[in-house]
């Protein structure tokens, strides 16, 4: 599993008025049939910075407009072998402006709002149920989380027992 490519992606999560956040109900892969924030992968070819990307994905599946101003980084994510077909650095950023969103269906499948405490109730992959919703949850300035960055490393090379190492921040 040494020579699996390397994927970059941004995740959005965002939140509107009523504290509840987006999710897309995918119908594509990845994730087809599950739940996910707004992202999507990195357009390594132009250059694009995780920032860029984040702001182009939100426009391109919500059509709102954000700035880079506008979004923060919460955390990173590695995950290595996922579905044993690539390694996957994930930026997870959230939006810092609340947006009042139709739900709506896209391309990419349908997005809904969902209550923070929902989240966990609906079709989402493993690795968000158990580790990175969780660390967003805790570093989210949106739920009162500490407004510090997380880095977390997955290895899922073997899906029955993934190994996670919380690279930061670390308990000294």
């Amino acid at each position: 599993m040494g020579d699996l490519p390397y994927k970059i992606a941004t995740l959005v999560y965002i939140f509107n008025s009523r504290g509840e956040m987006l999710l897309l109900h995918r119908l594509k892969p990845p994730n087809q049939d599950l739940y996910s924030p707004v992202g999507g992968k990195l357009e390594q070819a132009v250059g694009e910075s995780p920032y860029q990307c984040a702001v182009r994905e939100v426009l391109e599946e919500t059509g709102a407009k954000l700035a880079v101003a506008d979004i923060r980084l919460c955390g990173i994510v590695s995950e290595r072998a996922y579905e044993g077909r690539g390694h996957w650095l994930i930026f997870c950023f959230e939006s810092l402006k609340k947006l009042d969103l139709p739900p709506t269906a896209i391309a990419e499948g349908k997005l809904e709002w969902v209550h923070p405490d929902a989240v966990n109730s609906k079709a989402i992959p493993d690795t968000d149920r158990e580790i990175i919703w969780p660390l967003v949850r805790q570093h989210s300035v949106n739920l009162d989380g500490a407004a510090e960055v997380f880095s977390v490393h997955i290895d899922c090379r073997d899906p029955g027992k993934m190994a996670i190492m919380l690279e930061h921040p670390r308990k000294l």
